[in-house]
Protein backbone atom coordinates (compact mmCIF):
# COMPACT_ATOMS: atom_id res chain seq x y z
CA UNK A 1 0.00 0.00 0.00
CA UNK A 2 1.05 3.63 -0.85
CA UNK A 3 -0.32 6.84 0.02
CA UNK A 4 -2.31 8.55 -1.99
CA UNK A 5 -0.81 10.83 -4.30
CA UNK A 6 -4.07 13.62 -3.72
CA UNK A 7 -3.32 14.10 0.10
CA UNK A 8 -2.23 17.54 0.27
CA UNK A 9 -3.86 19.19 3.04
CA UNK A 10 -4.42 22.64 4.06
CA UNK A 11 -1.29 23.24 6.80
CA UNK A 12 -3.17 25.40 9.97
CA UNK A 13 -6.50 25.74 9.40
CA UNK A 14 -8.98 23.23 10.92
CA UNK A 15 -10.91 20.86 8.74
CA UNK A 16 -13.89 19.15 9.84
CA UNK A 17 -13.33 15.41 8.94
CA UNK A 18 -16.74 14.28 10.20
CA UNK A 19 -19.04 15.69 13.21
CA UNK A 20 -17.08 16.27 16.19
CA UNK A 21 -14.09 15.33 14.52
CA UNK A 22 -11.54 18.43 13.26
CA UNK A 23 -7.74 17.69 12.12
CA UNK A 24 -4.90 20.86 11.59
CA UNK A 25 -2.12 19.65 9.98
CA UNK A 26 0.87 21.00 11.63
CA UNK A 27 4.34 22.84 9.66
CA UNK A 28 6.63 19.95 9.91
CA UNK A 29 6.49 18.21 6.54
CA UNK A 30 9.42 15.94 6.35
CA UNK A 31 10.71 12.58 5.39
CA UNK A 32 9.88 10.73 8.68
CA UNK A 33 6.69 13.11 9.21
CA UNK A 34 4.98 13.14 5.39
CA UNK A 35 2.89 15.98 5.45
CA UNK A 36 3.05 16.61 9.01
CA UNK A 37 1.41 15.46 12.10
CA UNK A 38 -2.21 15.56 12.36
CA UNK A 39 -3.57 17.19 15.71
CA UNK A 40 -7.17 16.37 15.97
CA UNK A 41 -9.98 18.75 18.28
CA UNK A 42 -12.58 16.34 19.38
CA UNK A 43 -16.04 17.62 20.55
CA UNK A 44 -17.87 20.73 19.93
CA UNK A 45 -18.58 21.99 23.26
CA UNK A 46 -15.52 21.20 25.93
CA UNK A 47 -12.87 20.05 23.19
CA UNK A 48 -10.25 17.41 23.45
CA UNK A 49 -6.87 17.99 21.34
CA UNK A 50 -4.81 14.71 20.79
CA UNK A 51 -0.99 15.21 19.87
CA UNK A 52 -0.94 18.99 19.68
CA UNK A 53 2.64 18.07 18.12
CA UNK A 54 5.51 19.47 17.77
CA UNK A 55 7.39 22.76 19.24
CA UNK A 56 5.51 25.51 17.23
CA UNK A 57 4.37 28.63 17.91
CA UNK A 58 2.29 28.91 14.36
CA UNK A 59 0.69 25.63 15.29
CA UNK A 60 0.26 26.60 18.77
CA UNK A 61 -1.70 29.90 17.01
CA UNK A 62 -3.38 27.73 14.90
CA UNK A 63 -4.93 25.70 17.64
CA UNK A 64 -6.11 28.04 19.76
CA UNK A 65 -7.62 29.67 16.70
CA UNK A 66 -9.70 26.92 15.97
CA UNK A 67 -11.80 27.00 19.63
CA UNK A 68 -15.03 28.72 17.99
CA UNK A 69 -17.30 30.51 20.34
CA UNK A 70 -18.62 28.90 23.21
CA UNK A 71 -15.56 26.22 23.05
CA UNK A 72 -12.60 25.45 25.32
CA UNK A 73 -10.08 22.67 25.27
CA UNK A 74 -10.54 20.96 28.46
CA UNK A 75 -8.36 17.43 27.54
CA UNK A 76 -4.87 17.63 25.92
CA UNK A 77 -3.83 13.77 25.20
CA UNK A 78 -0.86 12.94 24.03
CA UNK A 79 -0.40 9.42 22.06
CA UNK A 80 3.30 9.20 22.74
CA UNK A 81 6.63 11.23 23.15
CA UNK A 82 8.24 11.47 19.77
CA UNK A 83 9.31 15.05 19.31
CA UNK A 84 6.47 15.52 16.51
CA UNK A 85 3.32 14.97 18.94
CA UNK A 86 3.97 15.86 22.25
CA UNK A 87 6.33 18.67 22.96
CA UNK A 88 3.70 21.72 22.33
CA UNK A 89 1.36 20.07 25.00
CA UNK A 90 3.00 21.97 27.55
CA UNK A 91 2.55 25.54 26.33
CA UNK A 92 -1.08 24.70 25.14
CA UNK A 93 -1.86 23.56 28.23
CA UNK A 94 -0.05 26.70 29.71
CA UNK A 95 -2.00 28.81 27.45
CA UNK A 96 -6.08 26.98 28.03
CA UNK A 97 -5.52 25.93 31.30
CA UNK A 98 -5.98 22.19 30.02
CA UNK A 99 -4.70 19.21 31.84
CA UNK A 100 -1.56 17.10 29.74
CA UNK A 101 -3.65 13.18 29.71
CA UNK A 102 -1.01 10.12 28.26
CA UNK A 103 0.44 6.90 29.07
CA UNK A 104 3.60 8.15 31.02
CA UNK A 105 6.83 9.52 30.63
CA UNK A 106 8.88 9.04 27.81
CA UNK A 107 10.23 5.48 29.28
CA UNK A 108 6.84 4.37 30.51
CA UNK A 109 5.72 1.07 28.80
CA UNK A 110 8.91 -0.37 27.89
CA UNK A 111 9.20 -4.01 27.63
CA UNK A 112 11.85 -5.88 30.05
CA UNK A 113 14.03 -6.30 27.26
CA UNK A 114 14.07 -3.35 26.22
CA UNK A 115 15.20 -1.84 29.27
CA UNK A 116 17.81 -3.96 29.51
CA UNK A 117 18.95 -3.23 26.22
CA UNK A 118 18.99 0.41 27.21
CA UNK A 119 20.87 -0.25 30.48
CA UNK A 120 23.69 -1.65 28.42
CA UNK A 121 23.71 1.40 26.39
CA UNK A 122 21.90 1.16 23.24
CA UNK A 123 20.40 4.17 22.12
CA UNK A 124 17.25 4.68 20.11
CA UNK A 125 17.35 5.70 16.14
CA UNK A 126 15.09 7.34 14.05
CA UNK A 127 12.63 9.73 15.43
CA UNK A 128 13.57 12.01 18.43
CA UNK A 129 12.56 11.23 22.04
CA UNK A 130 11.43 14.11 24.74
CA UNK A 131 12.84 13.43 27.60
CA UNK A 132 10.67 16.06 29.20
CA UNK A 133 7.71 15.35 29.02
CA UNK A 134 5.66 14.97 31.94
CA UNK A 135 1.35 14.42 31.69
CA UNK A 136 -0.54 16.00 34.56
CA UNK A 137 -3.06 12.31 34.32
CA UNK A 138 -1.34 9.36 33.58
CA UNK A 139 -4.19 7.14 31.67
CA UNK A 140 -4.05 3.26 31.46
CA UNK A 141 -5.36 0.74 28.94
CA UNK A 142 -8.70 0.27 29.00
CA UNK A 143 -9.34 3.57 30.66
CA UNK A 144 -12.36 5.77 29.86
CA UNK A 145 -12.21 9.73 28.98
CA UNK A 146 -15.12 11.52 28.36
CA UNK A 147 -15.95 14.88 27.79
CA UNK A 148 -19.05 17.06 26.90
CA UNK A 149 -20.46 14.66 24.03
CA UNK A 150 -17.62 12.68 23.50
CA UNK A 151 -16.08 9.62 24.74
CA UNK A 152 -12.55 7.99 24.08
CA UNK A 153 -11.55 4.39 25.64
CA UNK A 154 -7.47 3.76 26.19
CA UNK A 155 -6.02 0.87 23.72
CA UNK A 156 -2.66 0.69 25.38
CA UNK A 157 -0.71 -0.12 21.96
CA UNK A 158 3.15 -0.20 22.62
CA UNK A 159 5.35 -1.43 19.40
CA UNK A 160 6.39 2.05 17.78
CA UNK A 161 7.53 3.05 21.57
CA UNK A 162 6.18 1.68 24.64
CA UNK A 163 4.36 4.45 25.97
CA UNK A 164 1.92 4.82 22.80
CA UNK A 165 -1.87 4.52 22.98
CA UNK A 166 -4.31 4.69 20.81
CA UNK A 167 -8.25 5.88 21.50
CA UNK A 168 -11.06 4.33 20.15
CA UNK A 169 -14.75 7.04 19.71
CA UNK A 170 -16.96 3.95 18.75
CA UNK A 171 -16.49 2.37 15.53
CA UNK A 172 -13.77 5.04 14.86
CA UNK A 173 -10.10 5.30 16.17
CA UNK A 174 -7.33 7.78 16.36
CA UNK A 175 -4.14 5.23 15.79
CA UNK A 176 -1.16 7.93 15.74
CA UNK A 177 1.60 5.93 14.53
CA UNK A 178 1.14 2.25 14.81
CA UNK A 179 -1.12 2.73 11.81
CA UNK A 180 -0.55 5.41 9.25
CA UNK A 181 -2.24 6.50 6.18
CA UNK A 182 1.78 6.42 4.29
CA UNK A 183 3.99 3.99 5.45
CA UNK A 184 4.64 1.33 7.75
CA UNK A 185 5.37 2.21 11.92
CA UNK A 186 9.05 2.90 12.57
CA UNK A 187 10.14 -0.02 15.27
CA UNK A 188 13.33 0.62 16.36
CA UNK A 189 14.81 -0.52 19.60
CA UNK A 190 15.37 0.51 22.37
CA UNK A 191 11.82 2.81 22.43
CA UNK A 192 10.25 0.23 19.83
CA UNK A 193 9.91 -3.36 20.35
CA UNK A 194 8.40 -5.58 17.18
CA UNK A 195 6.84 -8.35 19.23
CA UNK A 196 4.97 -5.37 21.21
CA UNK A 197 3.93 -3.99 17.77
CA UNK A 198 2.59 -7.14 16.44
CA UNK A 199 0.52 -7.86 19.88
CA UNK A 200 -0.92 -4.31 19.08
CA UNK A 201 -1.98 -4.87 15.95
CA UNK A 202 -3.62 -8.35 16.52
CA UNK A 203 -5.11 -6.38 19.10
CA UNK A 204 -7.13 -3.42 16.97
CA UNK A 205 -7.70 -6.19 14.27
CA UNK A 206 -9.84 -7.98 16.50
CA UNK A 207 -12.53 -5.04 16.72
CA UNK A 208 -14.68 -4.09 13.65
CA UNK A 209 -13.31 -0.44 12.93
CA UNK A 210 -14.98 1.93 10.45
CA UNK A 211 -11.99 4.10 10.13
CA UNK A 212 -8.68 4.93 11.59
CA UNK A 213 -7.47 8.65 11.68
CA UNK A 214 -3.48 8.34 12.28
CA UNK A 215 -0.61 10.74 13.30
CA UNK A 216 0.10 11.36 9.38
CA UNK A 217 -1.67 10.73 6.17
CA UNK A 218 -5.40 10.61 5.48
CA UNK A 219 -7.79 8.99 6.87
CA UNK A 220 -7.64 5.57 6.84
CA UNK A 221 -10.89 4.10 4.96
CA UNK A 222 -10.40 0.00 4.97
CA UNK A 223 -8.72 -0.23 8.93
CA UNK A 224 -8.76 -4.05 8.78
CA UNK A 225 -7.06 -3.98 5.21
CA UNK A 226 -4.35 -1.91 6.69
CA UNK A 227 -3.64 -3.18 9.65
CA UNK A 228 -3.56 -6.69 7.82
CA UNK A 229 -0.83 -5.30 5.05
CA UNK A 230 1.06 -4.35 8.19
CA UNK A 231 1.59 -7.61 9.41
CA UNK A 232 2.44 -8.76 6.01
CA UNK A 233 4.82 -6.54 5.35
CA UNK A 234 6.59 -7.49 8.59
CA UNK A 235 6.12 -11.09 8.32
CA UNK A 236 7.33 -10.91 5.16
CA UNK A 237 10.60 -9.28 6.25
CA UNK A 238 10.98 -11.84 9.16
CA UNK A 239 10.96 -14.52 6.15
CA UNK A 240 13.44 -12.32 4.16
CA UNK A 241 15.87 -12.62 7.65
CA UNK A 242 15.45 -16.26 8.13
CA UNK A 243 16.16 -17.59 4.59
CA UNK A 244 19.95 -14.88 4.83
CA UNK A 245 20.56 -16.77 7.99
CA UNK A 246 20.29 -20.09 5.72
CA UNK A 247 23.73 -18.96 4.09
CA UNK A 248 25.38 -18.86 7.86
CA UNK A 249 25.22 -16.72 11.10
CA UNK A 250 25.38 -12.96 10.66
CA UNK A 251 25.36 -9.65 12.17
CA UNK A 252 22.84 -7.37 12.11
CA UNK A 253 24.47 -4.87 9.58
CA UNK A 254 25.87 -7.97 7.40
CA UNK A 255 22.31 -8.98 7.35
CA UNK A 256 21.10 -5.58 5.78
CA UNK A 257 23.36 -5.81 3.62
CA UNK A 258 22.10 -8.98 2.34
CA UNK A 259 18.43 -7.83 2.20
CA UNK A 260 18.59 -4.33 1.85
CA UNK A 261 20.14 -4.79 -1.82
CA UNK A 262 18.82 -1.64 -3.53
CA UNK A 263 18.79 0.60 -0.63
CA UNK A 264 20.93 3.89 -1.07
CA UNK A 265 24.20 2.95 1.51
CA UNK A 266 22.88 5.98 3.27
CA UNK A 267 19.90 3.95 4.18
CA UNK A 268 21.77 1.04 5.55
CA UNK A 269 22.05 2.27 9.01
CA UNK A 270 18.33 2.60 9.71
CA UNK A 271 17.61 -0.82 7.70
CA UNK A 272 19.86 -2.27 10.07
CA UNK A 273 17.75 -1.25 13.17
CA UNK A 274 14.74 -2.71 11.48
CA UNK A 275 16.71 -5.95 10.84
CA UNK A 276 17.85 -5.88 14.53
CA UNK A 277 14.36 -5.04 15.74
CA UNK A 278 13.28 -8.36 13.86
CA UNK A 279 15.80 -10.57 15.28
CA UNK A 280 15.06 -9.26 19.26
CA UNK A 281 11.45 -10.95 18.29
CA UNK A 282 12.88 -13.79 16.84
CA UNK A 283 15.44 -14.35 19.33
CA UNK A 284 12.31 -14.33 22.43
CA UNK A 285 10.12 -16.70 19.84
CA UNK A 286 13.27 -19.06 19.94
CA UNK A 287 13.43 -18.73 16.24
CA UNK A 288 16.95 -17.48 15.86
CA UNK A 289 19.77 -17.44 18.97
CA UNK A 290 22.47 -14.51 19.36
CA UNK A 291 26.29 -16.36 19.78
CA UNK A 292 26.46 -14.07 22.77
CA UNK A 293 24.90 -11.40 24.66
CA UNK A 294 22.08 -9.54 22.80
CA UNK A 295 23.00 -6.77 21.25
CA UNK A 296 23.10 -4.84 18.37
CA UNK A 297 26.81 -5.48 16.89
CA UNK A 298 25.71 -9.24 18.18
CA UNK A 299 26.43 -12.02 15.67
CA UNK A 300 22.66 -14.13 15.65
CA UNK A 301 22.47 -18.38 14.17
CA UNK A 302 19.39 -19.56 13.30
CA UNK A 303 17.65 -21.98 15.46
CA UNK A 304 15.01 -23.68 13.03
Amino acid sequence: MTPPDDFDPPVGPAVTLEPGVRRIVAPNASPMTYRGTNTYLVGTGDLAVIDPGPASRPHLEAIVAAIEPGQKISHIIVTHTHTDHSPLAADLAARTGAPILAFGTAHAGRSPVMSRLAEAGLAGGGEGIDHAFRPDVTLADGEIVEGDGWTLEVIHTPGHIGNHIALAMGDLCFTADHVMGWASSLVSPPDGDLTDFMESCRRLRARDWRVFHSGHGAPIEDPAGRVDWLVDHRLGRERQILAALEAGAATPRALAERIYTETPPSLIPAAERNVFAHLIDLTGRSLVSPTAELAANATFSRLS
